[in-house]
């Protein structure tokens, strides 16, 4: 009978440090800005969401490529607003080659990863190496999402991750780059071309920059359409 009712309560105590976890995750969580007039974005974006949502135990690992200008971080915001909530713990890092390029950047990236993860209670870190052992120790505890914008060398998906084999099972991370071969070196499980918009999306989000609306107003088509062939 004793062993019973501990049984039960271990469950009922698991349930209810899960459903903290998930609270505290949506309330404490800061996600990424999206710019206003975002069009063609659901399409974009659904091919993603099912690769985040296949279920696998695998760490997987997609790239979102392109060329510059085309879409690739908006995508990868939206993405990882629609599912961070999903995940034990997130976080999204911004502009990761510029940052790089700042004296300790690679550092101060680091930093903020694990304080997303471990929501503010990160220390002081004094270098990559205890970066990455600090890293180490938290992912292999959670089941994370993980987003690196505007990667352009693979040293710094190194430094700031280390080895996939760290991660705890299910964890997910996204990385977005100009060069479609930057991470030939990794096991990578999907990859997403973006493209330039379309002729109606071009035009769709020329009118609602000028017009505020969907359309252009009534006789500035053909001015439009002028204005977005270029």
């Amino acid at each position: 009978m004793y062993t019973v009712i501990s049984t039960i309560y271990r469950y009922e105590s698991q349930f209810i440090q899960n459903i903290v976890e998930e609270i505290e995750n949506k309330l404490n969580h800061t996600t990424p800005n999206i710019a206003s007039y975002v069009v063609g974005i659901d399409d974009r974006v659904r091919g993603i969401n099912m690769w985040l949502k296949d279920g696998s135990n695998d760490v997987g690992v997609a790239v979102i490529y392109g060329m510059g200008g085309v879409g690739k971080t908006t995508i990868a915001k939206a993405a990882f607003k629609q599912n961070f909530d999903k995940f034990q713990g997130s976080s999204f890092l911004p502009d990761v080659r510029a940052a790089s390029e700042q004296p300790n950047g690679l550092v101060c990236l680091q930093r903020k990863l694990l304080s997303d993860i471990q929501k503010g209670k990160t220390k002081k870190i004094y270098s990559i190496d205890e970066g990455m052992s600090k890293i180490k120790l938290v992912v292999r505890c959670k089941r994370v999402l993980i987003v690196l914008d505007d990667v352009n060398h693979s040293e710094q998906f190194n430094a700031i991750l280390g080895m996939r084999e760290w991660f705890h099972p299910g964890g997910k991370i996204i990385v977005t780059t100009r060069h479609e071969n930057l991470l030939n070196d990794h096991a990578v499980y999907a990859m997403f071309k973006v493209k330039g918009l379309g002729e109606g999306e071009s035009l769709e989000l020329f009118s609602w920059h000028a017009f505020k609306q969907a359309h252009p107003i009534k006789g500035y088509m053909n001015l439009s359409r002028s204005v977005v062939h270029g």
